[in-house]
């Protein structure tokens, strides 16, 4: 292709890009204005499927079946009568779930962008073993403490909540609102509220930590660039999506909010920690939502865990009694 060619190629996408940049809507104080209700449900999964191997987009024809396909073998309401017949008390119902009727807009076979595989990267040898050993504690103590069982049972913490912001099931939900000094960003799954300052403070010191982390935010340009530290390390950090992981005292996450249209925000996130062999990017794209959030009433010391904990107690009594 001529320099030519390619100059006219590249005008319209240039054309677009500034157009789309002109129409971003902007608060009285001129910053980009990402405030309102979004939704980031996406049916694209996390990491890319073992069987799609190095395909990293989907054309549009695979992309419709692959949907299909999606909405069928998640769907509660076929799988009740396969749970009767097997004994599974199964889950919700399609009523109550909330992944989204389609894939993302570029079509890529998972949110994972970087590295080019769309999966995790591996751990180091030593953060392995570390996970090996975490994995073979909680086969042996499922349950011996509430500790011992996954924030999201716990009700403490959920993929949304935090950074990266990750899609669950449901409640993919987040309320944003702006001064020129915060931002503030509410997850519906679990009401967690990240308020982020952009006025150039420094973090909080190395020793305190929070389970969402600290985060601090600026602008570079039209985007929303906003970096988390000091995230309290827990195997279970990754909640629904990716269940067991190391986590260090070094992870850190750098989240980009970018207005690419009236109705979309482009969020990437890239994950660093020594515990991986390189760090790794995810992209999503969230969509405007009409009406009010409500609370999720999700509490710690639920029936759900007490009756969990009280199930394994039995089950190790009998245990007990039938080696006498």
């Amino acid at each position: 292709m001529t320099p030519r060619l390619i100059a006219l190629t590249a005008l319209p996408l240039a054309l677009a890009c500034s157009m789309a940049s002109a129409q971003t809507a902007r608060t009285p104080w001129g910053a980009p204005d990402l405030q309102g209700t979004w939704s980031n449900a996406t049916l694209t999964p996390l990491q890319r499927p073992a069987e799609l191997k190095d395909k990293e987009f989907f054309t549009a024809d695979e992309a419709k079946a692959y949907v299909k396909q999606r909405l069928s073998a998640q769907s509660g309401d076929e799988n009740i009568q396969q749970d009767k017949t097997t004994g599974n008390v199964g889950s919700y119902n399609d009523a109550w779930m909330d992944r989204g009727n389609d894939i993302v807009p570029t079509r890529r076979t998972s949110l994972i962008v970087e590295p080019k595989t769309g999966r995790v990267p591996p751990f180091t040898p030593d953060a392995q073993r570390q996970f090996e050993r975490d994995s073979a504690y909680a086969a042996a103590h499922p349950a011996d403490t509430p500790e011992d069982r996954y924030l999201t049972e716990r009700c403490i913490g959920f993929g949304g909540g935090h950074a990266p912001m990750l899609p669950e099931p449901y409640n993919n939900n987040y309320y944003i609102v702006q001064t020129p000094d915060y931002v503030t960003i509410m997850a519906e799954l679990n009401h967690e509220v990240r308020i982020i300052p952009i006025d150039g403070r420094a973090h909080l010191p190395g020793r305190v930590t929070q389970w969402v982390g600290d985060s601090r935010g600026h602008w570079e340009g039209d985007t929303l660039v906003v970096e988390t530290t000091n995230l309290k390390p827990n195997r279970h950090y990754y909640g629904v999506q990716m269940l067991d992981s190391v986590v260090s005292d070094k992870f850190k996450v750098v989240e980009r909010f970018t207005r690419t249209a009236r109705d979309q925000i482009r969020y990437s996130a890239t994950v660093s920690d020594p515990v991986f062999t390189t760090p790794w990017t995810v992209e999503i794209f969230m969509h405007p939502q009409t009406g009010q959030m409500v609370e999720y009433a999700c509490h710690e010391g639920n029936y759900g865990l007490r009756g969990l904990l009280s199930a394994t107690r039995e089950e190790e009594r009998k245990a007990t009694e039938s080696k006498r």
